[in-house]
């Protein structure tokens, strides 16, 4: 009986999983002014869809701030503030390549 319940629930929680529905992907802009210095950054008031645009979006920016050869960015996925940890964390964090 309680193998039944356990198997079902397992089921469960699988078939809740697969179609759970994917979370939609937001990308945030993270600036760094100073290539050496990764505590300080700026950080981007807006999100995008895409990779790609946060890339364009970071290198315009770069431009504009004067930074292209002293500074870098990241692009973050699905970042969201940390309280306790007082940072943003992000489900994946990559520097891409400029073009």
């Amino acid at each position: 009986m309680i193998k039944n319940l356990l198997f079902t629930a397992m089921i469960a929680l699988l078939l809740g999983g697969c179609f759970g529905g994917e979370k939609k992907e937001e990308w945030t802009s993270f600036i760094y002014p100073d290539k050496e210095n990764t505590k300080r950054n700026v950080k981007s008031p807006m999100t995008f869809s895409t990779l790609e645009e946060c890339t364009e979006e970071s290198i315009k920016q770069m431009k504009i701030l004067q930074l292209e050869d002293i500074g870098v960015f990241k692009c973050g996925l699905n970042c969201s503030y940390h309280e306790g940890m007082q940072t943003e964390v992000c489900a994946k964090m990559l520097i891409p390549a400029k073009k």
